[in-house]
């Protein structure tokens, strides 16, 4: 396996083709916006540059890596020799079963499809394609070069070839691979989304403010960093679109979205992305400070 094709070029995205590179694989990162994958490359070469001044890499290998990287807005052409597809597109169950009918289109035969979902069954995206054996997800944590889980699922179709070629890869490029099975959010956001939803309860109820919630969870749980404000890093938009799957998919009540949530990404307060969520980051994001609904 030599050819990844990484499709979205966002957060994860990037840093997905990032971790391919650094470990020597040709990566094609593919996007539909061509300014999008320019920035892509910028965000890249930045982290790269953190990792030298770290003294984790070194210059030539920043070099390298960059050189493992070829952009195209074209999917067909970005998959055409690919031995392996990573699809990182946005949280969209419409949007990825329609990637994912294009890439089988144009895949080689032997190319594995997998998916960096955090919450869609792959089940259902393995069952528009003509080779459901050989799709899988591959759930990468953010940001991808720092943390080292890879949340590995199988389909209900998934050969165990496959399985094992992945979890082998996914320690060839410094992750820890954890086989799950396809269930509604798997395992990582299946404990951590309602925890998350929970801290919002909790807030629009009164119990607590912004602040407190998260310095009980940081001091008081070891947590690196508070639910509110880890949903607002995830992103709030995303936050609801995995409890939605999670309550639409396993028909509890106890999976329902807090409705202070809703309101929030309805209104657009998505978090760090656009720029105020449970706190406001129009200052740059470097002192945390409560969002004025919270206040």
């Amino acid at each position: 396996m030599k050819n990844i094709s990484v499709i979205g070029c966002g957060t994860m995205g990037n840093g997905i083709a990032h971790v391919f590179a650094m470990h020597g694989y040709a990566v094609n990162l593919i996007d539909i916006n061509e300014a999008a994958l320019q920035n892509a490359l910028k965000k890249i070469g930045s982290n790269l540059d953190r990792q030298v001044s770290k003294q984790i890499i070194t210059e030539e290998q920043k070099a390298a890596t960059l050189a493992n990287i070829s952009t195209t807005t074209e999917l067909s052409k970005g998959v055409s020799n690919a031995d392996l597809v990573v699809e990182a597109a946005t949280e969209n169950v419409n949007i990825k079963l329609q990637i994912f009918r294009d890439i089988d289109a144009a895949a080689p035969a032997h190319c594995i499809l997998s998916s960096n979902t955090s919450s869609i069954s792959l089940t259902k995206i393995a069952a528009v394609t003509s080779r459901p054996e050989k799709v899988i997800g591959m759930h990468f944590m953010n940001p991808v070069p720092v943390m080292k889980l890879v949340e590995v699922i199988n389909g209900y179709k998934t050969d165990k070839a496959v399985t094992e070629t992945i979890m082998e890869l996914s320690c060839n490029i410094g992750k820890v691979p954890t086989l799950v099975n396809d269930y509604p959010g798997f395992v990582a956001n299946r404990i951590l989304m309602p925890m998350i939803n929970e801290a919002i309860i909790t807030l629009n109820e009164g119990v607590a403010g912004v602040e407190e919630i998260d310095t009980v969870m940081k001091l008081g749980m070891a947590h690196p960093m508070g639910p509110l404000q880890l949903a607002d890093f995830i992103g709030l938009d995303v936050c609801l679109a995995i409890m939605n799957v999670l309550h639409e998919g396993l028909g509890n009540p106890k999976y329902a979205p807090c409705p202070l949530l809703v309101n929030m990404v309805t209104s657009g307060d998505l978090g760090v992305k656009s720029g105020r969520g449970f706190y406001d980051y129009s200052g740059g994001g470097k002192d945390l400070v409560v969002a004025p609904n919270f206040k």
